[in-house]
Order: structure tokens, then C-alpha cells, then sequence
């Protein structure tokens, strides 16, 4: 079974997802038959960092809020995720347009650890503060999943899978992903939003036993869309 999962390591939902939908795999009969890739998606990839801007500030400033309200809603995305174990450190995040990091992961799918990758990216922006937007950065940060630094180096100073990443957010659309996280299940059955864990092994076991399509988009799945909404 062939999963693709479009994500941004920037949005709060894309990690919450990714953990839920690992504790259904965990429990999943046939876990090792399935062969997981991460498909790029940037939910501001216009965005240029601006020198000691928050993600509050940030937020407010997409959302159209106060910064108050902006600080309340992320707030509130911390103790979601605290729910399935994940720490969100958002006083501590830095927001940087994510391009070099979709790249990376790109480069680390090309070595066969691009699982490990994301969870190493995730973790570097939700709880440790990192900035992904630097390449010292996530040279240090692809060096503990096994990934060489000269070739990281050469990759990120070049630019190699820009393109890769701008197909990957087309073919979003051709699949009908208006938001993310969006989950794929053999190029024909589709999860939308951070579902519950039952749904995702739900889906896991329906699809083994090739039955009818699911789509699924209950009212409980979170998801963040390109406008930056995340409900």
C-alpha cells in the first residue's frame, strides 16, 4: 500500500495528523507493506521572513486579529496537541518561508529517510525553536537522520528540487487537496484533515480489502488551508 501525505512542517495540524495517523499504523496487520512518501505543500509560499516577527505576530497579522487573540489561538493548537503527546512551543518558533525545507526532505526521500526527516523538521520548529529557514540549521538537523552534509550543502546552495516541490503543491490540487494535512491511499481513496485515530485505521483496513472508496472530512478533523485558516 502506497501512501502519499501533503503537508507544511508550519502547520500545527500537519503534526497532530502525522501522529495520529502513526498510531493507527502502529496497530495496523499489514504496517510493513506500506510504503509512506511526504508530498510537499507550502500554505504561504510567498512568504519572506520579517526580522523579529512571531508566530503571534505573525498569525494576528494573517488572520487579521489581535496579537492577543493571535497568542489565544495558538494557545489553544498547544493543548490539542498536547492531547496526542506532541509539545508546541510557539513563544519559541521562528516562521521562515519552508521552501529549503521541502527540498530536503526531497533529498532525504532520495536516501529512504524521509520519515524520519519530517519528524526531525517537526520537531525543530514545534519544540525546539529552530529556524528552518537557515541552512546551517537544517544541514544540523539532517545529520541525525544519516544525511550527508557536503551533499545537503551542495543541494541547498543550488537549486535542485524547486521544482519538485512546485509539482508536488500541483498535484495537490489535481487530487483535491484544499487544505492540508491530505492523505492519499493508493492514488484512489483520500483522508482530509487530522482525523481521529479510528478513522485513519478504519481507512488503513478498508483499503487492504479493496473496498469502495472513503473520503473522509468529519467535523472533528482539523485542517489548515492555503489562505492559512487552521480550524
Amino acid at each position: 500500500m502506497e501512501i502519499e501525505i501533503w503537508s507544511d512542517i508550519v502547520c500545527p495540524f500537519c503534526y497532530i495528523g502525522k501522529r495520529k495517523f502513526e498510531n493507527a499504523l502502529k496497530a495496523f496487520a499489514h504496517k510493513d507493506s506500506v510504503k509512506i512518501k511526504w508530498r510537499s505543500f507550502q500554505l504561504d509560499p510567498g512568504m519572506v521572513q520579517v526580522a523579529g516577527e512571531s508566530v503571534h505576530q505573525y498569525l494576528a497579522k494573517r488572520k487579521g486579529v489581535s496579537l492577543e487573540k493571535g497568542k489565544e489561538m495558538n494557545a489553544q493548537m498547544a493543548a490539542i496537541a498536547a492531547e496526542v503527546g506532541l509539545i508546541y512551543n510557539f513563544d519559541k518558533a521562528i516562521i521562515h518561508n519552508t521552501m529549503d525545507a521541502h527540498r530536503l526532505l526531497h533529498l532525504a526521500y532520495k536516501h529512504d529517510v524521509q520519515n524520519e526527516m519530517k519528524e526531525a523538521l517537526f520537531a525543530a520548529y514545534y519544540t525546539g525553536g529552530k529556524n528552518l529557514g537557515d541552512r546551517a540549521t537544517l544541514i544540523s538537523i539532517g545529520e541525525t537522520v544519516g544525511l550527508d552534509a557536503t551533499e545537503m550543502s551542495n543541494m541547498l546552495t543550488s537549486n535542485e528540487f524547486e521544482n519538485d516541490v512546485k509539482l508536488d503543491q500541483d498535484r495537490a490540487a489535481q487530487v483535491g487537496a484544499q487544505g492540508v494535512p491530505f492523505f492519499v491511499f493508493n492514488n484512489k481513496y483520500a483522508v482530509s484533515g487530522a482525523q481521529p485515530t479510528e478513522v485513519f485505521a478504519d481507512v488503513l483496513n478498508k483499503v487492504w480489502e479493496e473496498e469502495k472508496p472513503l473520503v473522509a472530512t468529519g467535523d472533528s478533523a482539523g485542517v489548515c488551508n492555503a489562505d492559512g485558516v487552521c480550524n
